[in-house]
């Protein structure tokens, strides 16, 4: 499966400028299955969203993004800040494909930077199935958290996306965290950053994707907003788990009370 990452300089607060920009890295790499965008690709990382947050129902980036998933016959996946039916905002992680879509509310809510105040969390894992793959999704500050990307408990998944704001001066935990969940799950990693500034933070990018043993298959230039082409083949992927079988000898929890989603 050919996938693109699209590392963008995301304007704030924007949704406008922000679909033109997605839409020009996206013209530079046509006929990919899958193309990824970061974590609130529309607007920038907004933790007091009224009056950035777009309605779901009326959402200008999340009309785009199924329009473009039909006119190129792909899938797109990335996450937005909306508000939703019920009136709570959420940072939804949608994944639309040409016939269906679904999304991922992100479950651990940055803290740290007071995105608990303004937003729900999600408290359920959420796979995607496109090509006959399985993606699970996950969003920026769920990187940190192992036991809930965790393979089987979190579901059998071929590769796990991660969209995100991650700012430069934790860049060293980035590099080192992308892997970790690679390796230790066995599985593709495709992680997309942004680059650019907000009102808060600088961001260098460092978009990746990694294989199920750690290998690094490809990488965007810091500071540069980019498509970043790669490929995921499961023959790959089968061969490697089958020939070291680590997933075997996982910790398996029999009663999902011991780790509770908080």
């Amino acid at each position: 499966m050919k996938i693109v990452l699209l590392q963008t300089d995301i304007q704030w607060a924007h949704p406008q400028v922000n679909i033109q920009r997605a839409e020009m890295l996206m013209k530079q790499k046509p006929a990919a299955d899958l193309y990824v965008l970061p974590e609130m690709w529309a607007t920038g990382f907004a933790v007091e969203p009224e009056g950035i947050a777009e309605e779901e129902h009326s959402s200008s980036a999340l009309t785009w993004m199924r329009q473009t998933a039909k006119v190129h016959q792909c899938a797109i996946s990335g996450s937005l800040a909306v508000r939703v039916e019920d009136g709570s905002y959420r940072n939804r992680h949608y994944f639309i494909t040409p016939k269906s879509e679904v999304f991922y509310d992100k479950h651990h809510l940055f803290t740290h930077g007071h995105e608990h105040e303004a937003y729900q969390s999600g408290q359920e894992h959420v796979i995607a199935e496109y090509g006959n793959m399985r993606f699970l999704l996950l969003t920026c500050y769920d990187l940190r958290f192992p036991v809930w990307a965790r393979y089987g408990w979190a579901g059998q998944y071929d590769a796990i996306i991660y969209a995100a704001n991650w700012p430069a001066k934790r860049q060293t935990a980035w590099e080192v965290l992308v892997r970790a969940r690679a390796i230790e799950n066995q599985c593709y990693v495709v992680a997309v950053n942004r680059v650019g500034d907000d009102p808060v933070s600088h961001y260098e990018g460092g978009s990746m994707v990694v294989d199920p043993v750690g290998t690094l298959l490809a990488r965007t230039q810091k500071e540069t907003e980019q498509p970043l082409l790669a490929e995921l083949s499961l023959d790959t992927l089968h061969k490697r788990r089958d020939h070291f079988r680590a997933l075997d000898d996982r910790d398996v929890c029999v009663n999902r009370n011991v780790y509770p989603m908080v």
